[in-house]
């Protein structure tokens, strides 16, 4: 097998290349690329009195024959391209080294009667291992090694929680990436499994208040390819000893179906720590905007729980937590940048509630409580800072910070007024501390210690602007750079964006970015409209009949680049994730001269049908629906596959997809670079990079490195960069 590979790979170089690559042949290499066949049968949809076609529409049937070939033509076709690049293997050797010096890492921290429950993902792990302690400085013991469970197999631990009395923790863990998890529960002193096994469920939830039973996440059906997995779905009651098939439907359209629970909504139920006299229930969509309900808890193993409405979607509430007899939450009725409000527990009234905190100039992040004290979390779009409220005495404090940084926290324990802060920033390492707030002090944290990096990251600038957009709106840029960068146009920019839920694009330190800067690459963020940066109207100048800012802010933001001379037009590559596939695909569709390379990394390349995948429901409140007319024209406008032209010179393309990812199924960025192959004139390469191994995202460090080694070798080729040339 290993000679076949090696007479294959040797074949296609001579295919490619035909001759040994000097400096003046390299920029055709890609002119003699043989693509596989993409055959266009069109397709018609008239909506709105209105004809759309959609060549590419039976790349869609992913259990075809045809289909499942023509990705593997793809992805062989791209593995065989990027093993010539010199540079990508190199990064990858670098990213491992760097990884090695760093200390074991800490995550997912959950405390019950005095146990501390944490993920340690040591230098030499691929994945997290689950680890607990006795009291908050105690030695770590561990609990489940997920390289060992199953022999042969490469397994992840999504999420871990433990019962209130300490004594058995409810594991999530899957494969490949996939977001259809196996649920087992450990009994922590004698570290074994105990019989209950839930197969393909969509996550684990709490516990019961007895800690007799747990909730879970019920899908219509496992396979990722199937778009009504998730139509419908419903949270199950598992008691332990039971028989799976006995489980009760607890939450569902089904079991409640006076709540009108849309199909496409997926419903959620949680136990609150600070409310233990009741339960929650929620519907989860894209939508920040919280829908939730709540009953007495002495109902939770009633067949009719009697759910009384806790918040509609128009309260616009974006967190809760619960403060004695009062709900405390942030929302955006009437406060652009949030503000925190309160209302009585046994009888909400969000249109009369008492404003804790008023709007300020910055956004307000997010808020959590301890045992005595609130703490408040604001950002100006890339600096955070922290005020504290004391519910007794009314009094905020503001909470003097380390350092300048994005910053995240969470309390230690329920009865603690102990916190861990993270705090980041685009050059500088992430970094826990302890932080009491009985005190307002900092000290080293008792789980993750300082990281270490080389010098040459240590030596980065981080230049925040703002750019004149389309409209004259101006749009926040990060910039990150090497001391001695010179600004005459003759560097390779990598310009990346999302802009969507109104999530921000906050600073944080991404080795992986950072050691393309510290190879004298300009690394640049585009907090473009659609994100939350700036408040809820920044989402909304980006969202469905708006989204056309997102892309256009993006474009702005890479025109302001080339004038300033961190780069030119011949060295400029932009990328763009999950719902930043909307950005990319329609930046280089609508300005294609102004890139040389992109890539549409497990991105939304065909927003008009993205609505008919796995989790595509769950999108309409954002993208919206082509069962509107209004958002029909959106959608087509977001589409980066309508807007291919054949005959354009088009930047270099890399698309990737993961094989397992229920999110942007492998066939939306696939249809785009399918369009991309056929249209463009330009003869600069189109790639299909096929993560089988991946979702939407993995935890495996090797499958994530040699992802976006490619992704990153791609760009700094096509940009030209010496070190990443054809061998």
């Amino acid at each position: 097998m290993k000679l076949h590979l090696t007479i294959f790979y040797l074949s296609l170089s001579v295919l490619f290349f035909g001759s040994p690559l000097t400096a003046q042949n390299t920029k055709n290499v890609t002119a003699q690329l043989k693509y596989p066949v993409t055959p266009k049968i069109e397709v018609k949809d008239t909506l709105w009195g209105t004809v759309y076609k959609d060549n590419y529409r039976w790349l869609e049937s992913m259990k075809d024959p045809k289909v499942i070939s023509w990705f593997k033509q793809q992805a062989q076709l791209s593995d065989a391209v990027m093993n010539t690049i010199s540079g990508r293997d190199e990064l990858i050797a670098e990213w491992r080294k760097l990884k090695e010096l760093q200390p074991p890492a800490f995550s997912y921290d959950y405390e019950a009667a005095g146990r501390y429950f944490y993920f340690i993902k040591f230098p030499e792990d691929k994945v997290s291992k689950v680890y607990y302690r006795e009291g908050l400085y105690g030695v770590d013991k561990l609990l489940f090694d997920p390289l060992n469970h199953i022999p042969g197999k490469t397994l992840s631990v999504r999420s871990i929680n433990p019962s209130s009395d300490g004594k058995k923790l409810l594991i999530a863990y899957s494969e490949q990436g996939l977001e259809v998890f196996t649920l087992q529960i450990i009994d922590v002193d004698t570290k074994q499994m105990l019989p209950d096994t839930i197969l393909g469920s969509a996550g684990a939830g709490d516990w019961s208040a007895d800690n007799n039973s747990f909730l879970y996440g019920w899908l219509r059906s496992t396979d990722n390819m199937d778009p009504n997995s998730y139509l419908n779905a419903k949270q199950k009651l598992h008691k332990l000893g039971a028989e799976v098939k006995t489980d009760t439907d607890f939450f569902s359209n089904e079991s409640y179906p006076k709540l009108n629970i849309d199909p496409g909504v997926f419903p959620t139920v949680q136990m609150s720590k600070y409310a233990t006299q009741y339960i929650f229930a929620g519907e989860i969509t894209v939508q920040r905007e919280l829908k939730e309900y709540y009953a007495p808890i002495n109902q939770f193993y009633s067949n009719n729980i009697q759910w009384k409405t806790l918040c509609e979607t128009n309260d616009m509430l974006l967190e809760i937590q619960f403060f004695d007899n009062k709900i405390f939450a942030t929302t955006n009725k009437n406060a652009t940048n949030l503000q925190l409000v309160a209302t009585d527990a046994e009888n909400p009234n969000w249109d009369n509630a008492e404003i804790i905190v008023p709007e300020k100039s910055m956004r307000l992040v997010n808020f959590n409580r301890c045992k005595d004290f609130i703490l408040i979390n604001y950002t100006d779009g890339i600096s955070n800072s922290i005020v504290k409220y004391n519910p007794k005495t009314k009094k905020t404090t503001n909470i003097k910070l380390p350092f300048k940084g994005f910053i995240y926290f969470k309390r230690i324990a329920t009865q603690s007024n102990n916190f861990l802060f993270g705090i980041t920033s685009w050059n500088k390492p992430f970094t826990e501390l302890l932080f009491n707030a009985d005190t307002d002090t900092f000290s080293a944290s008792p789980f993750t210690k300082p990281p270490q990096y080389p010098e040459s990251y240590r030596n980065l600038v981080v230049e925040e602007v703002e750019v004149k957009g389309h409209d004259g709106v101006m749009v926040p840029l990060s910039i990150i750079y090497k001391k001695d960068l010179k600004r005459d146009g003759s560097n390779v920019c990598i310009l990346e964006g999302y802009g969507a839920y109104g999530y921000s694009y906050t600073p944080y330190f991404n080795a992986e970015l950072n050691s393309l800067a510290a190879k004298g690459a300009v690394i640049a963020i585009a907090h473009v409209r659609g994100g939350g940066e700036k408040g809820k109207s920044w989402h909304l100048a980006g969202y469905k009949n708006t989204k056309p800012n997102t892309w256009k802010d993006f474009i702005s933001c890479a025109e302001y680049l080339i004038d300033k001379g961190f780069t030119n037009k011949e060295k400029l590559a932009g990328t763009g994730t999950s719902a930043g596939g909307v950005l990319i695909t329609r930046a280089i569709t609508e300005r294609p001269d102004l890139f040389a390379a992109a890539v549409c990394n497990v991105g939304m390349g065909n927003p008009m049908r993205s609505e008919f995948y796995a989790s595509g429901p769950t999108n309409i409140p954002e993208f919206g629906t082509v069962k509107d007319s209004l958002d029909t024209k959106s959608l087509y406008e977001m589409d980066g596959m309508q807007h291919v032209v054949d005959g354009v010179k088009y930047p270099a393309v890399m698309c990737v997809g993961g094989w397992n990812d229920p999110r942007v199924v492998v066939w939306d960025p696939g249809k785009f670079l399918a369009a991309i192959q056929n249209f463009s004139s330009s003869g600069k390469p189109a790639l299909m990079k096929v993560n089988y191994d991946n979702g939407h995202f993995t935890e495996d460090s090797e499958v994530t490195w040699a992802n976006f080694a490619d992704q990153y070798a791609f760009m700094m080729w096509q940009c030209g960069h010496p070190d990443f040339q054809p061998k």
